[in-house]
This record gives C-alpha cells, structure tokens and sequence, in this order.
C-alpha cells in the first residue's frame, strides 16, 4: 500500500487517526473527507453515519499503520482529508453570546501535544478559539488532532501573522487581555473581570514576549506550592480556563 505522508503539505491532504479525532473529522462540516481505512471494530466505534459519508475500507491493523508516521497511536483507523479552511479572527469576534466569550492566545508554543491538550481543555471548558502565529505554532497535523482528542474540529484554531497586532484587535472588540506569567501582578482570580477575556500564555522556556505582555490589561499568575516554580503550559491553560468557568462573574 502507498505511504501517505501525515504533513498538511502533502498534496494528497492530511491522515487524522484515532477513534475521537476521526469521529470530530467527520462530524465536522467544515472538514471536506477524501477516505478512510480502518477495521472491523473501528469502523463499529466510529458509527456507520458517520462513515456513510466518505469512502472507507475495511482494512488490517496492519495496513493503518502504514500510512502514518512511526509510533502514531491510531486506534484502527486513519481519514486522510484536507485542512480545515482558516478562520478569521473578526469573524469570530463578532459571533456575540448571552454567555462570558473566553479566547487563548498561545505566543510560541510550538510543541503539538502541548497546543493539542490546550485545544482539548478549551473545548471541554468552552472557550470559543485557540489564537497561535502562524510561524510559531504547530500546523494542523495527525499529531495535533490526536493530541486535542477531537477539539481540533470543534474549536477554532485560529492562526494570526502577528500576535501583538491580534491582542490590539481583541481589546477592540471588548476583551479584557490577562498574561499569564509566573511574575505576575496578581493572582489570575483576582485579574478576572466581567465581561469577555482573553487569556495569554507564552512557551515554557522564554514565557511570552515583550511586545505581546504590553498589550495586555494585566498580568496573573496562578499560586503553587514552593515546592514547584511552574508548570507544563497546557495545564496553566487548564486550570485558566477552570478558574474563568467556574468563576461567579461568568455572565457579563
């Protein structure tokens, strides 16, 4: 069987693989599906719906695997399909809700599995999109998808040229812009305020930018224990978006 490549360069579109993250696929309508191959009991996980609308084989475990990158964890199944169309961050501001509109903004966070868990709690805790530059952030890959278990089709991956410049547009459209640093100013339940909230988290080792701090309302941090200085980036943005769910001031 053809080696496909799992790049989102390849002409041939991209492999998305794994039960969660082929379901989001086919669920999504903004995602155009080419094929898919998986077995007997993947195909029964995945739903016959869902599969009616592309064509799929009934294949070995065997001949997933040749198809995807080595150690791809694919549950049985692969869709090879295009890239989901960009989104535009205007557009998105302009979608209005009863309900607090929460967005992440990621200033460097390159490494797939981190961004992916990112998108994975943002979704789960209802944040609206994932704001990343486009130079400096993952692609959309199978490794992404698999790693946001779903969230990639489900929540928006927005990717900007410029970051700051984004920050600014968001402060236009009425977001309170919180930076998330482990010198922060305050502690992220007392920076929340009513109304929308942007949240903005750097990458582990150099932490967010200059440029991209200045143009934020206020910087937090979450309060630890001594024993520990910082944690993994996906779990800040976890406990964020937590802390600005449950937080009583939800409704603006």
């Amino acid at each position: 069987m053809k080696r496909w490549s799992a790049a989102p360069q390849s002409s041939s579109g991209l492999w998305v693989y794994g039960i969660h993250p082929v379901r989001a696929a086919l669920a999504n309508p903004r995602r155009s599906a080419h094929r898919a191959i998986l077995t007997e009991r993947a195909a029964e996980a995945i739903g016959r719906p869902l599969l009616a609308r592309v064509r799929h084989e009934i294949v070995s475990s065997e001949a997933v695997v040749g198809n995807l990158p080595p150690g791809a964890v694919h549950q049985g199944v692969a869709l090879l399909c295009a890239p989901l169309p960009p989104h535009d961050l205007r557009d998105l501001t302009a979608i209005r809700s009863e309900l607090r509109r929460v967005i992440v903004v990621l200033d460097q966070i390159t490494d797939p599995h981190n961004v992916g868990a990112i998108l994975r709690s943002a979704a789960a805790f209802g944040a609206m999109a994932v704001i990343v530059q486009d130079r400096h952030a993952p692609p959309e890959s199978g490794a992404l998808a698999k790693a946001a278990s779903g969230a990639l089709d489900t929540v928006p991956y927005v990717q900007v040229v410029n970051i700051a410049r984004s920050l600014d547009e968001l402060g236009k459209a009425g977001f309170w812009r919180i930076a998330l640093a482990g010198d922060g100013e305050q502690t992220l339940k007392e920076a929340i305020s009513t109304g929308d909230i942007a949240v903005v988290l750097g990458s582990e080792g150099s932490g967010l930018r200059r440029l991209v701090r200045e143009r934020c309302d206020v910087s937090a941090t979450i309060p630890m224990a001594t024993a520990m200085d910082s944690l993994n980036v996906s779990n800040a943005a976890a406990i964020a978006l937590y802390e600005l769910r449950r937080d009583n001031s939800l409704e603006p």
